[in-house]
Formats: C-alpha cells, structure tokens, sequence
C-alpha cells in the first residue's frame, strides 16, 4: 500500500509539473503571436499570405485574421465569433481571438469527447466561452447558434465541418459577420461551382475511403458569398481556406479577389487508400481519384 501511495505522489507530482509546463509553453506561444502580430502589422499591404502567422491556427489563420480585424473600423467589429469543427479547440482559427483580445464566442464540435476537453481546459473558465456537442445540418444550425444567445451582427464566422459547409453557410441566417472563413477543396479546380450533394448525415471518413471528397470549391463559396453580402478578398498558401469580409467594410488595404486572383492548389497530402493508409498524390492524381463522384453544380 505504501508503495501505491508513493507512486500516487510522484504520478500527481510529475502531472503537476506537466501541467505547468504547458501552460509555459502557451503563455511563449501566445507572446510570440503578439510580436508576429505586430511586426506584421506594421507593413501589411493587404496580401493574405504575407500575413500568415500561427499560434492556434492550423495553417496561419491567426495572423491572417488579424491583419483583416486591422483594416476594419473596430467600431463595426462585435468581439463575438462562432466556430465549428474545432474538435479539442487546441488548433482552431479563434482560440487566438480568445486568449489574446479577449473576444467571445461559441464552439461547436459532433465529438462530446472534444466538447468535455475543452470545458476542462483552463481557457474556458478564464474567458467568455461556450462549447456545444452537436452534428450540424443546415436545417439545425441557426438553432444551435441563437440557443446559445448569439444572433445579429458578430465579428467572424469560422465553417469548417469537412462536408456540408456551402450548404451550412448557405442557410446560416441568424448571425451577420464581419469575417466569414469557409474551408474550400481545392481538388475541384478554379473553374466550377460545385460542391458535394447535400447529405444531413454526410461524414467525410464514410463519404470515400480517400478522406478527400468533402466540401465545395472555391468558385462555389465565392458565389454564394457574393450572394449573402460578402467579398472574397483571398486564401491561405496551404489552399484550403477563403476568406470573405462583408461588402460594407471593404476599403483601403481591403479589395475584392477574383476567384482566379485567389485560388491556390492545396499543397497537402492526405488522400488514403481503402486500408487508411497515406498515398501521398499529388494535386492533379487527387483530382483524377475524384473525377467519378457525384457534384452538384450549385448556382450563382
């Protein structure tokens, strides 16, 4: 008994220390975030790319989102965001708005394994969020938001659900952003409007054994953007993220892109065989492996 008593101690001991380390190896992160931030901000000319920085971002959304936060009057911007697919929110577009400018917001994952990780991390009771279990559909999904007392002008909407997201972002009526980042498939091209059927039930791992059919392209988000008041004004180097600021903003560094402007080839492999495992295709094998599943071309 002594003997489970001492490995107790020392567990707890080395769990403490662990703990504290992390939260070191965030406050870094975080601190050099803000040096990036400024030292970008400084010189940013309205290139997306150039802005690039990442501290919680998967690709370099961070900086991206506030190089665009800086060409817009702070006067329009409610500090409020809405993201989903952030699984355990330790990579997420806004977990950087969150610890750095203390915005607030709402987060939605289909995973309650997520959603309990994120409740116990210490970033949920030091600031103003809140982190819901769902499967999102575009018939539930301004419910999901206005339930948890979120409705009108926000300042940034973050879709990511590897699926349905022009279908969600369609039918997202509830909220009205300021900046809205939509997760684009690349594999489709510049040139078609398409995206995949719409299915309530769609689940990217069930979909094709590839991983890889999911989504709508980027001339797809553009047109719908346009349609819902917003401006395509580029993409992240990786080729999978669009961002689109609301027409009514736009001015100085901040100009309309062109589809053919913006649109970047995903520089990512992650197209798997039917066992799971890794094939590492290049662009145009990806798109030759999709060139047979169902699109739907959706309209301007």
């Amino acid at each position: 008994m002594s003997r489970i008593r001492a490995f107790g101690g020392a567990f707890q001991k080395y769990w403490s220390a662990a703990s504290g380390l992390s939260r070191k190896i965030t406050r870094i992160q975080e601190a050099l975030g803000r040096i990036e931030q400024r030292q970008i901000l400084a010189s940013w000319d309205g290139n997306l790319r150039a802005a690039e920085f990442r501290v919680f971002s998967q690709w370099g959304e961070d900086g991206i989102i506030q190089a665009l936060l800086s060409g817009i009057p702070s006067a329009s911007v409610r500090r409020i965001f809405v993201e989903f697919g952030v699984e355990n929110y330790t990579e997420s577009n806004t977990r950087f708005l969150l610890a750095n400018d203390n915005w607030s917001g709402l987060v939605l994952d289909g995973s309650e394994q997520n959603i309990a990780s994120i409740r116990q991390d210490p970033i949920y009771w030091q600031h103003n969020l809140k982190a819901e279990c769902c499967f999102i559909t575009r018939d539930n999904i301004n419910e999901l938001i206005t339930r948890s007392g979120i409705s009108g002008d926000i300042g940034l909407l973050s879709v990511d659900i590897d699926g349905n997201d022009y279908w969600v972002w369609e039918s997202i009526d509830c909220v009205r952003p300021v900046i809205v980042i939509t997760e684009y498939n690349a594999r489709f091209g510049p040139d078609r409007a398409v995206s995949v059927p719409y299915d309530a039930n769609f689940r990217r791992e069930t979909a094709h054994h590839s991983m890889i059919y999911y989504g709508a392209s980027l001339k797809a988000l553009a047109q719908l953007g346009n349609r819902k008041g917003y401006a395509l004004v580029g993409c992240n180097s990786a080729g999978n993220n669009a961002f689109f600021v609301r027409r009514d903003l736009l001015g100085g560094v901040l100009s309309e892109r062109s589809v053919a402007e913006s649109f970047v080839r995903n520089q990512f492999r992650e197209t798997r065989d039917a066992e799971g495992q890794l094939l590492f295709l290049g662009p145009e094998e990806e798109s030759a492996l999709l060139a047979a599943l169902p699109l739907v071309e959706v309209g301007k």
